[in-house]
């Protein structure tokens, strides 16, 4: 009987190209190198899809299979499962191995072969599943372990001159699938027929604009009437009616960066005590763009927007932080939690750094106004202040519509 491998490296077809030049994917493992030797690092064992896709170009599709990247001094390899046979190499900057199914816990040899037994090992708290890490520890047999998660994420938080220009550019494809879902609400639709026109445009837009992208997993989510309470309700069949308020949310995927627009509508016209409600919103909004500054703290900023609710008398109705990080994200994987608007996160803005704005107000159903009001816009930080990459119209003015 033929043996079977435990792995093997299948580099089928020739290298695609990838979001970005492989000098950037080569300033990222420098950086990543300067923090294992500062934290006597001898092998990084990467599980999660955010540093994975942030490190190779990589983003897998687990699908009950684990996936990784190995980084030592002189090597960077990923760690793919068979059932995806080149495609892993051909999207990653870097080496690959492919590991089989023959027997159980083929990947932790193949990663194993990369990292040898008995070194420091490196690896992420927010993902190592306690599963996982029993059987890194009986594999590798490091010397020590060492938490990696919040250094990579500080590296995330800075974007790249190339990472900014991928920012942007999602940015303008979330305004594309905003417009065309305005230009579709009218009563009697149903939320999934709007959602759907306002996909279509942006993957048709992200097609046009990265024709050697692989395009999957962007997505909307459009709400209506009682769903607005949520800002990740899914989409329903429930029809639109006139009066209703709209929740407008596109979020093209491109290459593992996620973008997003967020906007309140009514449709056809709006009702006193919601336009109130609205436009105490709208201010808001305004008025914590105005704070997003270098040297500001999230906890600051987040102070600051709450008082300016509580004046009036609003901030019992607000629903979670005023806004989080951009880059490497999505609603599946991680996203860096150190950079968030909340009370508890004492991170100052620094330039390069990405960052919305979304406060976002919930009235009970059966109260005057009742409904979610949410806005959002990306910020790029600067050396002054933050520029707005977001372009499409906000308030009553533009999204009374249908």
């Amino acid at each position: 009987m033929t043996a079977r491998p435990e792995f093997y490296r299948f580099h089928n077809g020739e290298k695609a190209p990838l979001q970005f030049a492989v000098s950037e994917y080569e300033a990222r493992l420098a950086q990543l190198r300067r923090i294992l030797s500062d934290l006597g690092v001898e092998a990084a064992v990467f599980t999660s899809m955010h540093n994975i896709s942030y490190y190779s170009g990589f983003t897998y599709c687990a699908f009950g299979r684990p996936y990784g990247l190995v980084v030592t001094p002189d090597k960077a390899v990923t760690i793919s499962a068979g059932i995806d046979a080149g495609q892993p190499w051909r999207r990653s900057f870097c080496d690959n191995i492919t590991y089989t199914d023959w027997q159980r816990d083929n990947y932790w040899r193949a990663i194993e072969s990369v990292t040898g037994t008995g070194v420091a090992v490196g690896f992420e708290s927010d993902h190592l599943t306690l599963l996982q890490k029993g059987k890194l520890e009986a594999a590798l047999a490091p010397s020590r372990m060492v938490d990696l998660y919040e250094a990579t994420m500080r590296q995330r938080m800075h974007k790249s001159p190339a990472e900014l220009e991928l920012i942007r550019a999602g940015a303008a494809v979330a305004d594309v699938g905003g417009y065309a879902i305005r230009d579709a609400i009218k009563p009697g639709l149903r939320e999934i027929d709007i959602a759907m026109a306002g996909r279509d445009a942006m993957e048709q837009e992200i097609a046009r604009r990265f024709p050697d992208a692989e395009y999957r997993d962007t997505w909307v989510w459009f709400q209506s009437g009682i769903n607005t309470d949520g800002a990740h309700n899914p989409v329903t069949a429930r029809q639109l009616e006139r009066g209703d308020i709209l929740s407008l949310n596109t979020f093209p995927m491109i290459s593992g960066y996620y973008t997003a627009l967020e906007r309140t509508l009514f449709v056809g016209e709006v009702d006193a005590a919601s336009r109130n409600i609205w436009e105490a919103n709208v201010a808001a909004h305004e008025y914590g763009m105005s704070l997003l500054k270098p040297g500001r703290t999230c906890s600051e900023i987040t102070h600051g927007i709450n008082a300016f609710l509580e004046g009036r008398d609003l901030l019992q109705y607000r629903t979670f932080g005023y806004g989080h990080s951009f880059g490497v994200l999505s609603h599946y994987y991680g996203r860096e939690a150190g950079l968030e608007l909340r009370e508890d996160i004492d991170t100052a803005l620094e330039p390069g750094m990405v960052i919305s704005m979304e406060p976002m107000l919930t009235i009970a159903e059966g109260q005057p106004g009742a409904g979610g009001y949410r806005e959002h816009d990306i910020l790029i930080i600067t050396e002054e202040g933050c520029e707005n990459i977001t372009g499409y119209p906000y308030g009553p003015a533009f999204n009374v519509v249908g």
